[in-house]
């Protein structure tokens, strides 16, 4: 695994990816109950507010039952994120070190292997199925490597292609008879 290209210019926002803003939705809402207190319907500020006519329609009726109160809204949604910002940029660092830095014995980052830096850094244990996640956050995708091994041997790569490789492809010769007897020496 290693950083996306695309993201490698930049570190994301804190926030690491984009997030409902919180205070747009509220002033929308503000909005919603002062032109409510206007005299204005649920199409109307469905329209001036670029909502549905059915949300617009629930705030009418929150806003009829609890004022302006009653369109506060919940606040955030969804499960608090394990690991802070601060957490997830030591994360990151400790990452771009590299696995040999960290004691592995390539340079190849696994779940498994990330799963147990962010153990070691934050004292925080994921399971490795749930890493990828955070990796995603920090820009970082799945890749193949970069590079050819130092062991391949351009010109036997070059002959094979030429001479067995249109051996395999062909197939078997179609000269002598067949069987489907693997006993057989006419077998293919």
């Amino acid at each position: 695994m290693s950083r996306s290209t695309s993201s490698q210019t930049s570190l994301p926002a804190v926030g690491l990816r984009p997030r409902r803003d919180f205070d747009a939705l509220h002033k929308r809402r503000r909005k919603a109950a002062a032109l409510f207190a206007e005299g204005a319907g649920a199409a109307e500020v469905a329209a001036q507010l670029e909502v549905s006519i059915q949300a617009a329609s629930v705030w009418r009726r929150r806003w009829q039952q609890e004022g302006e109160a009653g369109l506060a809204g919940a606040g955030r949604a969804g499960r608090r994120p394990r690991l802070s910002a601060e957490q997830i940029r030591s994360v990151e660092l400790a990452l771009l070190e590299g696995p040999r830095a960290h004691g592995f014995g390539n340079e190849l980052w696994t779940l498994e292997r990330v799963a147990e830096v962010i153990k070691r850094v934050t004292g925080i244990a994921y399971h490795p199925g749930h890493v990828w996640r955070i990796l995603r956050q920090l820009g970082w995708s799945r890749q193949k490597p970069s590079r050819w091994a130092a062991e391949r041997d351009p010109e036997k790569v070059e002959a094979w292609i030429n001479e067995r490789w249109p051996e395999l492809k062909r197939g078997p010769s179609r000269s002598a008879p067949g069987s489907s007897s693997k006993t057989r020496p006419a077998s293919r």
